[in-house]
């Protein structure tokens, strides 16, 4: 897929007003102005890239804020955004008949065997696997099995913990290590391959892979520690890459180029009774400012220490927004109950 920057890309500092108010004057007003300008007024620092309806082979990709160590070909840490990359290669291999959403994993994974998880279990917080936010804190105060586990899977299929009752879910990012290595077993091919193969090819990435822990690229705040730190997520958050990157998967989604129709749909079919939570993301109608009716949206939340991503798509419109911030305590708000930064920008772009 060829891509391509619209002439209004813009790098910007907040702490210039004389550089915001000309990088202003060289855009035309429209969805990309007023995301900026939403974004500049709620105090973001970061980076953000739109894909805007009837423009999906093009993004817009800008800057918000003095944090400028970042370029859109290095990019940023995806956290938690991993899932839903990891979420699609699970249902690619369900329409290959490799797996089913059903499969019991311990017939895949014996250490696993007897315990009745599922693959949707795992892609829905459903577990009984340990989970290694419960590890003690190192000398930095962050869980040691991001630092210093020498065996992820062997932690991750340990004994068994109290699984969540009923409908219910608890968020343990071993389900997604774990589900990462069901991939593997069951498509005989790394992850890694799988990831560049499967996704990156067709959605025209250009520089997105997992993080490993002695990995030198470039990306926002990149140091060794926060590498190890990133490498340690694995199959939960553990890719790096820009966000047109970010956005051109939302497209290749948009367009099936990823997924069936079929596929999709069950992919994104939140359940209320869980939040509203689908298969490695949340999928929701919420009333945007300027809009009629509400909006189906499509959320993707990540964090990882100073980190801050979202992902969001508006599956009806053609519209998807990354963001991606290293102000750990900004707050993006509730998109679902109609406020907050998040839903202002969306409500910019598709509804202003």
């Amino acid at each position: 897929m060829k891509r391509s920057l619209l002439a209004l890309t813009a790098v910007l500092s907040l702490t210039s007003c004389a550089s915001l108010e000309n990088a202003r004057a060289d855009m035309d007003r429209g969805p990309f102005a007023d995301a900026l300008d939403t974004l500049d007024a709620a105090g973001f620092a970061g980076d953000f890239a739109i894909m805007l309806p009837g423009e999906v082979d093009q993004v817009v990709f800008g800057h918000a804020g003095g944090d400028i160590d970042s370029r859109a070909i290095e990019g940023w840490p995806w956290a938690s955004v991993t899932k839903q990359v990891i979420a699609v290669l699970v249902m690619q291999n369900v329409e290959e008949g490799r797996l089913a959403l059903d499969s019991d994993v311990g017939a895949i994974m014996p250490r696993l065997a007897g315990r009745g998880l599922t693959v949707e279990d795992l892609l829905r917080h459903r577990s009984d696997l340990p989970n290694p936010d419960d590890t003690s804190p190192d000398t930095a105060g962050v869980p040691s099995f991001y630092t210093t586990e020498a065996e992820p899977l062997a932690f991750c299929t340990g004994t068994a913990v109290e699984r969540p009752s009923d409908q219910a879910w608890s968020y343990n990012n071993c389900d997604y290590i774990v589900l990462g290595a069901v991939l593997e077993m069951v498509s005989g091919a790394s992850l890694d391959l799988q990831i560049a193969q499967s996704v990156g090819l067709a959605s025209g990435w250009i520089n997105t892979r997992l993080l490993d822990a002695d990995d030198l690229r470039e990306f926002a705040g990149a140091t060794p520690q926060t590498a190890k730190r990133i490498a340690g997520y694995g199959a939960s958050a553990g890719l790096v890459g820009p966000l047109d990157d970010m956005i051109a998967f939302d497209g290749a989604l948009l367009r099936g180029e990823l997924l069936s129709d079929a596929s999709l749909a069950i992919l994104w079919e939140g359940d209320p009774a869980q939040g509203f939570m689908a298969l490695g993301q949340w999928v929701f109608e919420a009333p945007l400012a300027g809009c009629d009716t509400p909006v189906r949206v499509v959320e993707r939340r990540g964090a990882i220490g100073d980190y801050q991503v979202r992902n969001l798509i508006l599956p009806d419109r053609g519209i998807a927004i990354a963001l991606a911030t290293r102000q750990s305590e900004w707050e993006f708000g509730e998109i679902w109950r109609g406020s907050g930064p998040s839903h202002d920008v969306l409500s910019a772009v598709a509804c202003g």
